[in-house]
């Protein structure tokens, strides 16, 4: 691949990916290069009804932007600060009832 074509290559790729910024209503491909998600893995949640998904014409599918940004945001994991300041309010609680 000569260099030039590598800068095009680049260009449509930041082109894309700006293109997809400035989209509220997704595409299933959009989703999958958004998400990382392999399109089959995709498929499968939307077959499953686990992501948020529109079909306003019965066959074509569409997601909200910021559906799927929630939906990615699920099952936040706890931090092991936040872990032990609950363990510290919990204990400060219990010693108070007593």
């Amino acid at each position: 691949m000569t260099e030039l074509e590598k800068i095009a290559e680049q260009l449509n790729r930041v082109e894309r990916n700006t293109l997809l910024a400035a989209k509220n209503v997704l595409t299933f491909e959009d989703v999958a290069l958004l998400t990382g998600l392999s399109k089959s893995h995709l498929y499968k949640l939307t077959s499953t009804r686990q992501i948020p998904f529109y079909k306003p014409n019965g066959k074509n599918v569409f997601f909200d932007r910021s559906e799927v940004e929630d939906w990615l945001r699920q099952n936040r994991a706890t931090t092991e600060q936040e872990a032990q300041s609950m363990a510290v309010a919990r204990k400060v609680k219990e010693s108070v009832c007593i």
